[in-house]
């Protein structure tokens, strides 16, 4: 942090509690300049003209509430830390644990002083979109739910509240507090384990994304591209939200989670930016020596700092019962956790920067790559790699994190609580933009990521991990990653058309890689049953698509040979493999079959369960795994079963990510015969920056979710026979297309 900004740090600390005060109170209605407006397309999704960018920033805040409105609110409760005082206990005392969580880690606190800190332009843009959101419920109530309308009105302090839980305190830290199942209160008032509600992982998920930016050099038209493509899940507070937003010098498309005010996944006629999750520990835990009513730290005792925060729970009846959360803070951060009686202490990193959303909004209204990287380098966004193209043809891949600058350990070491009683432990600071693992206009011709380290992204143009700190990222392997690199290097020049077709791509590389062994293996000590497995698997094509014959086969015997490791860091993962995994060998490791013996036995095993479970042995993929949306449960982030939206049930093809598809769709667990999606490919765009710009988008789980809205799952179909539709930029076009219109 540079001393213009420390200072303003500083007098933002001392006007928080004012800042919190004004905001709260009932802010002036917004009037937007004449001839403003919205138009949306007959795919929903929202055009804003706005003849300034406030009123541009009003209109989004408005759009998002007309299409999600009852998510919007769910999640702007939950970042209150009022959740269970909202909606009641939730499913598995959801609701109770994050609001624990958000007070624990004294979110409410910490909102104030960010946003006594923001610049009074770019304050005013997120007032204006707060007042959007306020606009749109006040004229129109019919359309929330009851329980979303007990939300508003909101302040601009939600807007930081939002940003810090779902970015600093779900994806950055929560992760670091599932490693210990003997999680136990912080004090007696406390009257549950502290632990996150957020838990992305399950034995086939991968959260994250897939992001391509490929250069001139590697481009059949000599035009940069760049593919966006998250995988989150296919609703609630993850789902992401397409939209355009105009305003004199400003046009931005793209698409954001519901609830953030500035655009993550965006591109102009200049620029492009794309994210995916990346392996970085900017969440550290330390193990707290107690002595005296305090801790010990370098070999003296220090008083906790002590804090207490109440919240309401709604019972069935209608009344509330109150529930207290008591903070005891070290050097380190708040008790989170006692593992066997030991206090566990959390430190994040990048806690005292509060200007993400406007790096983000400088990042997208950059005019040139000089103007990005003046913004990227203030590293006010604590994770996500970010992939950038532009029309110049620069492309730079960043593993941008806030990383704690340590003097000693790899990533091992800082994987579980460390000792606190050391301050030789303390991070003093993080890791600068030129400290961090990048790459800029590589040889390539192209930057990649799929949630793997940093290594090779741009293989075979290697970032090497010795110029690094041992404790950065670690260095494993990941099939799907494995799969964007066959599919970059394996064109000496790729074009807009093959880029399309690439990210639409179910083909499994671990089958491609394991297969041909595992039939020699059946052939050899396989049994009858194992036998005839191996003759489905060798008439496979080993795709994912619906009619795919023998992918239900493979991906059951999968789960035996590599389960439950969904990465091939995990020591277990490659158990089974005769070579392991080396870094500068994505394509070709790990390979080999260890012991054939038991890889036909596992076949066996697998034959038998897919007939348990699928009828038979080639049933076909999409018989089993099918394109539904049901209804969304009280605020949780997945899905519940329930009848289909709209009707629409769809056989479906992509598959799990821990295969090497890399068209990920993650299907849940099975009922009824079936499994519905849960989490994937949501948001896509591929872009090329020719002239005129060519993109084309889907977002699979449609552009609103608002009850009755008809474009929750019309793009369903289109995923189903796998097409893109294309993206509408100018006020021609989007006329041409249009559904509704609204003025200001």
């Amino acid at each position: 942090m540079n001393l213009c900004t420390l200072r303003r740090y500083m007098v933002a600390t001392l006007l928080a509690v004012a800042c919190c005060v004004l905001s709260m109170q009932a802010q002036k209605p917004y009037q937007t300049q004449k001839g403003t407006e919205i138009l949306w397309d007959r795919w929903g999704v929202p055009h804003v003209f706005a003849k300034s960018v406030p009123d541009m920033y009003f209109c989004y805040g408005w759009v998002q509430a007309e299409a999600h409105g009852d998510l919007l609110l769910h999640a702007f409760g939950n970042s209150r830390g009022r959740a269970a005082e909202y909606f009641g206990p939730g499913v598995e005392d959801r609701n109770i644990r994050n609001d624990r969580w958000v007070w624990t880690n004294e979110i409410p606190k910490r909102a104030a002083v960010w946003l006594a800190a923001q610049a009074p332009e770019y304050r005013g843009y997120l007032e204006a979109f707060v007042a959007g959101i306020n606009a749109y419920g006040a004229k129109h109530p019919e359309a929330l739910s009851a329980e979303a309308k007990q939300i508003l009105p909101l302040t601009t302090l939600d807007l930081l509240e939002r940003e810090q839980l779902f970015i600093n305190f779900e994806f950055v830290a929560s992760s670091r507090l599932m490693d210990s199942p003997k999680a136990g209160a912080a004090r007696a008032e406390v009257e549950a384990p502290i632990v996150s509600p957020f838990d992305p992982r399950s034995e086939d998920m991968q959260d994250g994304s897939n992001g391509w930016a490929i250069a001139p050099k590697k481009s059949a038209d000599g035009k940069a591209m760049l593919l966006m493509n998250p995988h989150l899940a296919w609703g609630g507070e993850q789902s992401y939200f397409e939209v355009q937003l105009t305003a004199p010098g400003v046009n931005l498309y793209g698409a954001t989670q519901v609830g953030l005010p500035a655009m993550r996944f965006v591109f102009t006629d200049q620029l492009a930016i794309t994210n995916t999750v990346n392996t970085n520990n900017g969440a550290l835990l330390y193990r707290i020596k107690e002595k005296d009513g305090g801790y010990l730290f370098d070999g003296k005792v220090l008083q906790y700092e002590k804090a207490h925060y109440t919240f309401k729970i709604k019972q069935p009846d209608g009344s509330f019962r109150t529930e207290g959360v008591g903070v005891y803070k070290t050097v380190h951060g708040p008790i989170i956790r006692r593992d066997d009686g030991v206090p566990i202490a959390l430190h994040v990193a990048g806690l005292d920067k509060p200007f993400l959303l406007e790096q983000i909004w400088k990042m997208g209204t950059a005019k040139n790559f000089a103007e990005y990287q003046e913004q990227v380098k203030r590293l006010q966004i604590p994770m996500y790699n970010i992939i950038y193209a532009d029309r110049d043809g620069h492309i730079e891949y960043l593993f941008n994190a806030d990383v704690p600058k340590r003097e000693t350990g790899d990533w091992n070491f800082w994987e579980h609580p460390v000792d606190g009683s050391t301050s030789a432990l303390l991070p003093t600071r993080d890791l600068t933009y030129e400290e961090l693992p990048k790459i800029i206009d590589p040889p390539s011709g192209y930057v990649q990521n799929s949630n793997e380290p940093p290594w090779d992204a741009a293989w075979p143009s290697m970032i090497e991990p010795k110029d690094y700190p041992a404790y950065i990222s670690p260095t494993f392997g990941l099939f799907r990653s494995d799969r964007a690199l066959r599919m970059l290097s394996e064109d000496k020049m790729i074009s807009y058309d093959a880029l399309l077709q690439k990210k639409l791509s179910t083909r499994m590389e671990f089958a491609d890689r394991i297969l041909p062994e595992l039939l020699d293996a059946a052939d050899k000590y396989g049994s009858t049953r194992a036998k005839q497995a191996a003759a489905i698997l060798k008439t496979w094509d080993r795709q994912a698509e619906a009619s795919s014959t023998g992918a239900l086969l493979f991906y059951t015997w999968a789960q035996r040979f590599v389960n439950p490791a969904v990465t091939l860091n995990a020591k277990d993962a490659q158990r089974n493999f005769t070579v392991p995994y080396d870094y500068e060998q994505p394509l070709t490791t790990p390979r080999g079959i260890k012991d054939p013996k038991a890889a036909a036995a596992m076949l066996d095993d697998a034959a038998a369960e897919t007939v348990k479970l699928y009828g038979a042995m080639d049933t076909p993929w999409g018989k089993v795994m099918r394109l539904q949306i049901n209804g969304q449960s009280d605020g949780d982030t997945a899905a519940v079963r329930g009848p289909a939206l709209n009707g629409v049930n769809l056989p479906g093809n992509g598959g799990y990510g821990n295969l090497g598809i890399f068209r990920v769709v993650t299907y849940g667990p099975m009922e009824d015969g079936i499994k519905t999606p849960v989490h994937g490919d949501g948001f896509t765009i591929a872009l090329e920056f020719s002239s005129p710009m060519k993109a084309k988008s889907l977002v699979s789980y449609g552009d609103c979710s608002q009850p009755g809205c008809a474009h929750h799952t019309d793009q369903l179909p289109l995923f189903e026979d796998k097409q893109w539709r294309d993206v509408w930029r100018t006020r021609g076009d989007v006329e041409k297309h249009l559904e509704k219109r609204e003025m200001f």
